[in-house]
């Protein structure tokens, strides 16, 4: 739907929190323990946590939406980001790497070799502070400076996940080798007595503008439970 421009300040849609001097919130040490991993698998369960989300489907590689959806969800990020600062320097914080996570209609049938019949839904990280006022409130500035990526900024909205318990894995290399330690991790699962539920998740490390293919690292979550 039409975005409205919202005829508050700021102040009235930040959540305020003091005026005190503080060191600019690492959203990924405060939660450490989610955005590290190694080669071998291991469990964990993650506490609910809101994102930045834009959805769209088909091949990342061959999609001008995935292109756009990136645009539109750093140019969002770092609004957000420096709109909060302006109003309150302690509310400053580090915009986080992109993640996303990877499903189909039918889960059954999600296949890595079968990328057009993908759903996926990028997202970054935001501080509890974030509210979908404060999103429409920079998302109203953004569409001025960069109209050509209009349809994804209208699109883009703030979800709160609850993954719950998941397994993990970290994948060092180019993204085309994800296969087999996509399928180190499955097989974890299956030898605990779990089952995978819920959207393959992938958290990017690397900057992909910068890293060699060589030395990117990608952590691969999955939602578990019981069988």
């Amino acid at each position: 739907m039409p975005i409205q421009h919202l005829h508050c300040p700021l102040s009235a849609i930040i959540k305020p929190s003091g005026r005190h001097t503080m060191p600019k919130l690492d959203l990924r040490k405060q939660y450490k323990e989610f955005y590290q991993a190694g080669p071998e698998p291991r469990l964990l369960t993650v506490p609910p946590l809101t994102y930045l989300c834009l959805d769209g489907r088909g091949d990342p590689n061959h999609s001008p939406d995935f292109g756009a959806a990136m645009q539109a969800l750093y140019a969002l990020a770092y609004g957000i980001k420096f709109a909060a600062k302006k109003q309150n320097p302690s509310m400053d914080f580090t915009v986080m790497a992109l993640e996303a996570l990877w499903w189909s209609e039918n889960m059954e049938t999600f296949s890595l070799d079968r990328r057009d019949e993908w759903l996926w839904r990028a997202v970054i990280l935001q501080p509890e502070f974030v509210t979908p006022a404060l999103l429409d409130a920079v998302r109203a500035d953004v569409l001025t400076r960069k109209p050509e990526f209009s349809a994804a900024l209208q699109k883009a909205f703030l979800f709160t996940a609850e993954e719950g318990p998941c397994a993990q894995i970290l994948h060092n290399g180019p993204y085309s080798t994800e296969r087999p330690v996509v399928e180190a991790l499955h097989a974890f699962i299956d030898a605990q007595g779990l089952q995978k539920r819920g959207k393959h998740h992938e958290i990017y490390l690397s900057d992909t503008n910068r890293a060699e293919p060589e030395r990117m690292q990608t952590i691969i979550r999955q939602p578990v439970v019981e069988k």
